[in-house]
């Protein structure tokens, strides 16, 4: 089964929407690239086919264009483990503060008797984060999951 074509072309007047679109158009690329099951390949067509049928190049369709990439990207990544560049590292570098850092800066806030030291936990915690995510990366890349894509400006959790 084949991918459908996005038809809508980049505007010269709107900077995001021509950066939604060229990624879009990056993610069907290198999609095309791929053995796909028949069912991922009918729910992507799908999507492609209702930012299609979007008329104009207003907010409405950078809406769309937006949903239907993290639904696509989830769905990549959820069936068939396949993630963009630096996905588990933007992952895992809010995930280290949160998981690793806090506990980390409370607990030498209370040792030291001063929760000052909370605000140090927090980078300790990101660099950990940062280095489990990119091992992450790393592992994905070796196993050929990761799609050749950088989604610098998107979120996928």
């Amino acid at each position: 089964m084949k991918l459908h074509k996005l038809n809508h072309q980049a505007d010269n007047e709107d900077i995001k929407l021509n950066e939604l679109i060229s990624q879009f158009t990056k993610l069907l690329n290198e999609l095309e690239k791929r053995e796909l099951p028949d069912e991922i390949v009918s729910s992507i067509n799908n999507d492609i086919d209702e930012i299609n049928a979007v008329t104009g190049t207003g907010n409405e369709l950078k809406k769309q264009l937006e949903r239907r990439l993290q639904k696509i990207f989830k769905l990549l990544e959820k069936n068939l483990k396949l993630v963009p560049k630096n996905y588990y590292r933007n992952m895992w570098m809010a995930l280290g503060m949160a998981v690793f850092g806090l506990p980390i800066g409370i607990l030498m806030g209370v040792c030291w008797d001063s929760m000052a030291y909370l605000s140090i936990g927090l980078p300790i915690g990101l660099v950990i984060g940062l280095g489990l995510g990119s091992g992450m990366d790393n592992k994905a890349l070796k196993e050929g999951r990761q799609l050749d894509l950088d989604t610098n400006a998107s979120t996928h959790e």
